[in-house]
């Protein structure tokens, strides 16, 4: 008992020690878990939201591109895929193989992905794999656990009904640059695209649409596990063209088989109707980039498909030229309606003849009747007394040469001779150069858009010019009326004699593209032909009058027709041309023929800003709208 007394007094010191020590530090526990749950609720709320909730940027889905109809050329298909957050994996390249070994990728997409991690912000989604199957999707879900970041998300990829008949007009989309994912995050987007060619290019800020958001909630190893908002962001403005889906697809349909192009424009104000280029390509080949083996194909393919013959395919014009060549002589008095010269088939000049295409000579002829029958020697005289830099300038005013007011980038300005030019490259210029200018050789040349932007100026006397976008969302971009176009200030005399001799040329039996007049009972065309050499032939050939169809096809000359309907009240102006066809009155000149008759026949009224028709059932409708000429 004495023991336990002894003891009593040292056991209730180590307790008030001990309950000391245990009030302090559950007092200094308490004041640290008010500061943190009181005091400092706001800032770990956030942090705890930051560890279970993922927000980011939703590439905008791209506004789609219409004809004039509404049908749809440009629009979107949604598809599967798979993206990676790297920020929710401690090892990005781990996860990276781990998928690999579920859902093989190629070496370029491995290249691609290595290029992207690289290049992008931790926090901006990197693209794995597009377009996933059910089977790819599945595997992915059951293997979430070991794909920390991975998940399945809707993408969008750009989808052109009519194929490689609108392609290089409509143009192509393509991934952004690295310089611009760098510059702005929105471009490092997976599935964001930027148009590198045609109105997809010309309009792409419009297209482009603004991006949007999705909210989604994650577990600790960052695999998704609900979506809590989505906010797809605003799709981009829909793009409604001047085009007619139907006489594109006629025009394509003409031209088939051939490397040339076709324009047919709206002559009372500027609208392309059809802007065909032959061979096409398919443009959905760049959304997620040309396989090797196409672009090789592309590329040795003698035809040349990327090219866009109708806004830069740069052609000696031939007899096409003739008009302009006429209108620069007649305004600058050098020649009057009623001036002629003599044409006994050939052209002696020093020591070189310049023969005409048919060789027993035209006789005394004046400008209409020239134009009629394309005499060669009437156009040499008439090149002479006008002189190249008369014609340049006339060229220049009929929209031959220098900038179209055409919404699309990548447009051609043509080019005309001048002695100015000469001289700034020392050449010396002689009368046979002003010569061959005159029935469009030599130096010349000029678009098909450019030949057709003469004819529709030629027609109505105005400075007509072409555009292809006729509304951007609800607002109208091509609201001109005829008269809004300035005059070109010509004597209507000498407009009414070209117009009479390209009138002339399709109506009469003299004419050279008399084969191609129209049949609707009381309209008329009025034309001109063309065949512009690409080879030269020595002149012995060009004494025994050649004929240039036992050369081969790739040195047979190119052929041309321009034309212009009504005669006597133009609507539509057309202008067709033929890589190695030969002659334009047997080959370009029914080209025209059949676009003329299908627009004069159709009802082109555009369809109010923003009307979209279903691409499929339309696309169905053209065959009946798209049937050849009577």
């Amino acid at each position: 008992m004495k023991r336990e007394r002894e003891l009593r007094p040292v056991f209730s010191r180590r307790a008030l020690l001990l309950g000391a020590a245990q009030v302090a530090g559950f007092g200094a526990l308490g004041i640290r878990l008010y500061r943190m749950q009181v005091l400092q609720h706001g800032k770990y709320a956030t942090l705890a939201k930051q560890n279970s909730v993922n927000e980011r940027m939703l590439a905008p889905l791209r506004g789609v591109i219409t004809d004039r109809t509404g049908l749809i050329l440009a629009g979107n298909k949604q598809h599967w895929r798979a993206l990676f957050m790297m920020i929710q994996a401690p090892d990005p390249e781990a996860v990276i193989d781990q998928f690999a070994h579920l859902i093989p990728l190629s070496p370029a997409e491995r290249t691609r992905i290595a290029r992207d991690i690289a290049g992008k912000p931790r926090y901006v989604p990197v693209l794995l794999k597009d377009y996933l199957d059910w089977s790819d999707m599945a595997k992915i879900e059951v293997n979430a656990t070991a794909l920390p970041g991975v998940f399945v998300d809707v993408g969008a990829s750009r989808t052109y009904p009519l194929g490689d008949i609108t392609s290089h007009t409509i143009g192509y989309v393509a991934r952004p640059t690295q310089a611009q994912a760098q510059d702005n995050p929105v471009f490092a987007l997976p599935g964001m695209r930027v148009g590198r060619a045609g109105v997809e290019r010309a309009r792409d800020d419009a297209l482009r649409g603004n991006p949007g958001i999705v909210q989604t909630e994650v577990n600790a190893h960052g695999t998704v596990i609900r979506v809590l908002d989505r906010d797809n962001g605003t799709q981009g403005a829909t793009v409604q063209l001047t085009l007619d889906a139907g006489l594109q697809r006629l025009a394509a349909e003409q031209l088939a088989g051939q490397a040339g192009a076709a324009v047919l424009l709206d002559a009372t104000n500027g609208a392309i109707l059809a802007m065909s280029s032959r061979p096409g390509f398919d443009p959905t080949y760049f959304d997620a980039g040309v396989p090797e083996t196409v672009w090789k194909s592309w590329m040795t393919d003698p035809k040349r498909p990327l090219n866009d013959r109708a806004t830069a395919g740069l052609y000696a014009p031939g007899s096409t030229f003739k008009p302009n060549v006429a209108m620069a002589a007649l305004e600058c008095g050098a020649i009057t309606p009623s001036t002629t010269f003599y044409c006994p088939g050939y052209l002696k000049l020093g020591n070189h003849t310049f023969y005409c295409w048919r060789h027993q000579g035209h006789g005394t002829i004046n400008v209409i009747n020239a134009l009629q029958q394309s005499c060669d020697v009437f156009f040499y005289h008439t090149a002479l007394v006008a002189g190249i830099d008369r014609i340049a300038a006339m060229g220049r005013k009929l929209g031959l040469i220098g900038a179209l007011p055409l919404d699309l980038p990548g447009v051609s300005h043509g080019f005309l001779p001048t002695r100015a030019w000469a001289r700034q490259r020392k050449l010396l210029w002689t009368k046979g150069n002003t010569v061959i200018q005159g029935i469009g050789q030599g130096f010349t040349q000029v678009t098909p858009l450019g030949l057709a932007t003469m004819t529709a100026r030629i027609a109505t006397g105005r400075a007509i010019g072409p555009h292809i976008a006729n509304a951007v969302g609800e607002i109208v971009q091509s609201g001109r009326a005829p008269d809004d176009w300035p005059s070109l200030g010509f004597d209507i005399r000498n407009l009414a004699a070209v117009r009479q001799g390209m009138f002339d040329v399709v109506n009469t039996q003299l004419g050279t593209g008399y084969a191609s007049r129209l049949t609707i009972p009381g309209v008329f065309m009025a034309g001109k032909t063309g065949t512009a050499q690409v080879h030269d032939l020595t002149q012995a050939q060009e004494k025994a009058n050649y004929d240039d169809a036992n050369l081969p096809w790739k040195f047979r000359p190119n052929a041309f027709f321009i034309a212009f309907a009504p005669a006597d009240a133009p609507r539509y102006a057309a202008a067709v041309a033929v890589e190695h066809g030969n002659e334009g009155a047997s080959v370009s000149a029914p080209i025209a023929q059949a676009l003329i008759t299908a627009a004069l026949t159709r009802d082109l009224t555009p369809a109010p800003p923003g009307t979209i028709r279903n691409a499929p059932q339309a696309a169905r409708s053209l065959v009946d709208h798209t049937a050849g000429p009577a």
